[in-house]
């Protein structure tokens, strides 16, 4: 059938020509008027489109696996056959599409006629159409698959491109994040080396500081040296100062009196053969000389050794002159005792002569010296210029022999300490006995203290041991504690495990008490008055304060304030003046009621003696000065 193979190239050549592509309609001329309607309207498929699709595809799909032709050459083979076209008008109206019914006969049989001439065409006619229509089947089938092909291809491409894209995104990602690793990596190496630098800086600076630090210790240490080198030289020269300082005012003092044992021997001037005037103004040249080079040495802080030996030179020439004329004196005196008892002897005798054997009358007994308060006056002073010379380093006789602190090495920590004790006995024994014996030990152990402050603190020292109630302080009773040694530490004395009578107890405690009160008010006479007093009615005040500050003890508390307000309460009066009256009315409104609260009815004597006192006192508005009090007329006596 090669004629057939032309057909169908010569169709193809047709369908793909210019003209080919133009849609030709061979029954036109049948529809008449609707030709350019149709031109107008929207291309439909041809008639035989659903035979076609019944018929020839489903033929075409069986076929195909099993042949190798072309589908252009199956469907004419598929077309040759009979049973593929029409030959009645019954069966091609079977297959044609479906027409409207008509209203009128002229309608109906326009289309039989058309259809009439429609199988009245030729079999090669119809077999050209199902060519054309199967060829625009299959081209739309192969364009369907190329179109298939193509969104499976761009498919491809696309899901290719968007792996291509997913990896070329992970990779930038890997990029970047590589380039932000090397970044910190570079980061951290920058970071380290720079702190590393700064820890070698620091440890460098560390270095510098610790050897200055060094050095500067070194510097401070010694300046510290030096400072407390200077410092005790400081302190021993000050010590020394003080030292010369106190054996100026002996000098001076001894000087002094000196000096006035060269004025009291004007009385013996009518039994001088020698000059009188020139022994005093040596004396007086010489008391000058000492008062001078204790003048200097006060503007220039502390006296020098020259100063001090200059001035013992001074007292030994006073010492030298007064000696001489004391010789001088008891030549004298012996002279006029013989020239008086010559007389008697030659008067006794004229009167023997002249009376006869008569019985012999004594002379008269002399008469008595000064008053008794002149004597004690010089007997104090007498005491105090034995214990400070003692203490000054100068022998002193005693039980007749001569004894000086110097002779041993500790002689002066004894004698100092031996004396404190001394003095706080005589509180607790004489003074406890005579309460006015308080106040000439107090004038001394004050000009003692005064003098040597090591005294006044052994004072201090004895006095709180043997009454804590000076201090003032209330021991309280520890567990495990023996009773005796608390009942000692009371105050109390224990014997064979005997505890003195409360009696006896409260009046030790009392002497002691009234030593201490007198001692802070008193001063000696003879001493600085510039300076103050070691120990003076501040500590009276503070101690007052204090007691009131304190629980009160049953007829101790009682028996103490009456003791020391009875010595010591004219002076604070004076010192305190308002401040004092108020303390005493809190004591009456304040502290009785706590006092009488604790003391039984067989202890009330203190209280009531206190109560009587304050109250006495408060009415009057005065404090009467103690009984033997030393007052200024007692010194100049």
């Amino acid at each position: 059938m090669p004629s057939e193979g032309r057909c169908w190239e010569t169709l193809k050549a047709l369908r793909s020509s210019d003209k080919g592509r133009l849609c030709y309609y061979r029954d036109w001329l049948l529809r008449r008027e609707d030709v350019l309607e149709e031109c107008m309207s929207l291309p439909k498929l041809s008639s035989y489109s659903g035979w076609v699709v019944e018929h020839v595809l489903p033929h075409m799909q069986e076929n195909q696996p099993l042949s190798e032709t072309s589908p252009s050459s199956t469907s004419a083979s598929a077309l040759d056959q009979p049973s593929f076209v029409p030959k009645s008008p019954d069966a091609s109206s079977a297959f044609s599409p479906a027409s409207p019914a008509t209203p009128n006969g002229t309608k109906g049989k326009d289309e039989s006629q058309h259809t009439e001439s429609m199988v009245l065409q030729s079999s090669r006619g119809i077999k050209v159409e199902g060519c054309v229509r199967m060829y625009e089947l299959v081209h739309r089938m192969k364009g369907t698959e190329g179109l298939r092909l193509w969104q499976e291809e761009q498919e491809r491409k696309v899901q290719a491109l968007s792996e291509m894209a997913s990896e070329q995104l992970k990779r930038f990602d890997e990029w970047k994040e590589l380039k932000q690793h090397k970044e910190f990596q570079d980061l951290r190496e920058v970071m380290e080396k720079s702190s590393r630098e700064a820890l070698g800086h620091q440890e460098k600076l560390k270095a510098e500081h610790r050897h200055r630090a060094k050095i500067l210790n070194l510097k401070l240490r010694e300046a510290e040296q030096q400072r407390v080198k200077q410092a005790e030289q400081e302190r021993l020269r000050k010590e020394e100062g003080q030292i010369r300082l106190r054996a100026l005012y002996a000098l001076q003092e001894e000087m002094l009196q000196l000096s006035q044992q060269l004025d009291a021997s004007e009385q013996h001037k009518a039994l001088l053969k020698v000059d009188l005037a020139a022994f005093q103004t040596r004396g007086n040249q010489l008391c000058s000389l000492i008062s001078g080079i204790i003048r200097a040495s006060s503007e220039s802080s502390y006296p020098t050794a020259e100063s001090q030996a200059e001035a013992e030179r001074a007292l030994r020439e006073m010492r030298d002159l007064l000696m001489n004329l004391g010789q001088e004196i008891t030549r004298a005196c012996e002279d006029k005792r013989r020239q008086d008892e010559e007389e008697a002897q030659v008067k006794l005798q004229e009167a023997q002569m002249q009376q006869g054997p008569e019985a012999h009358k004594e002379p008269p007994a002399p008469s008595q010296g000064p008053g008794g308060k002149q004597n004690e006056g010089s007997k104090l002073k007498e005491i105090f210029d034995k214990i400070h010379s003692l203490l000054s380093g100068k022998p002193v006789q005693s039980g007749g022999r001569s004894v000086s602190v110097t002779l041993n090495p500790q002689g002066l920590d004894f004698v100092q300490y031996k004396l404190a004790e001394k003095f706080v006995k005589q509180g607790e024994e004489e003074v406890a006995s005579h309460h006015e014996a308080a106040f000439p030990i107090a004038v001394v152990a004050s000009g003692i203290w005064e003098l040597h402050p090591r005294v006044g603190d052994l004072i201090l020292a004895h006095l709180h041991k043997k009454c804590p109630y000076s201090v003032p302080f209330y021991p309280t009773f520890k567990e495990g504690m023996a009773l005796e040694d608390y009942q000692r530490m009371l105050g109390y004395q224990v014997k064979d495990s005997k505890v003195e009578q409360q009696d006896n107890f409260l009046k030790r405690m009392s002497g002691m008490i009234r030593l201490y009160a007198a001692i802070i008010q008193l001063r000696w006479p003879y001493g600085n008055r510039q300076e103050i007093h070691p120990h003076g009615l501040n500590h009276g005040w503070r101690w007052l304060a204090q007691i009131l500050n304190m629980e009160p003890l049953s007829d101790v508390t009682a028996t103490l304030l009456f003791d020391f307000l009875e010595v010591c309460g004219n002076a604070l009066m004076k010192q305190y003046q308002v401040q004092f009256w108020k303390m005493l009315i809190l004591i009456k409104e304040d502290y009785f009621p706590r006092i009488e609260a604790i003391t039984s009815s067989g202890q009330m004597g203190s209280f009531i003696r206190l109560k009587q006192f304050l109250e006495k006192c408060l009415q009057h508005k005065d404090i009467p000065v103690p009984k033997g009090f030393l007052t200024s007329s007692f010194w100049r006596s």
